[in-house]
């Protein structure tokens, strides 16, 4: 598993949303990505993708921008990594059912360790908020 651009991204940007808003003042893109010295296009794109995952939700208007549209102690690692497009399986061969992409699934020993080894990482991500995450660097409010 390779976290793009995009993933790590998001992160920064959800990341800075939290740190610049005060709970119910909205935030713009400009401002995260002054911030962040990211580009406010390639943000859009995140954002667009993380509203649709009803991570953020947008305010318009002058004075307008993005807000949390849940607790950000609700709010997982994994659904900031899924919703910026980025999958969680190590290989082919590692996602449940369906997902698994392998002919040979059910003898192969390597398949089995790369799923044991998704679902360790998969357990990470879903065991780490975005509150834990802002208590962890010491800044959050």
């Amino acid at each position: 598993m390779r976290i793009t651009t995009k993933g790590r991204y998001a992160l920064r940007a959800v990341v800075a949303l939290a740190r610049l808003s005060d709970g119910s003042a909205p935030v713009s893109i400009k401002t995260i990505g002054d911030e962040e010295g990211l580009s406010a296009e390639f943000l859009e794109q995140i954002f667009f993708r993380l509203k649709k995952a009803g991570i953020i939700r947008s305010i318009r208007g002058p004075g307008g921008g993005f807000v949390f549209a849940r607790p950000l102690s609700s709010i997982l690692l994994k659904d900031i990594v899924m919703a910026s497009g980025e999958g969680v399986e190590l290989a082919a061969c590692s996602g449940d059912g369906d997902e698994a992409q392998c002919d040979r699934i059910d003898r192969c020993a390597a398949g089995k360790v790369w799923r044991e080894l998704s679902d360790h990482i998969d357990a990470y991500l879903t065991g780490v908020s975005l509150e834990q995450i802002l208590a962890r660097d010491g800044r959050a409010d």
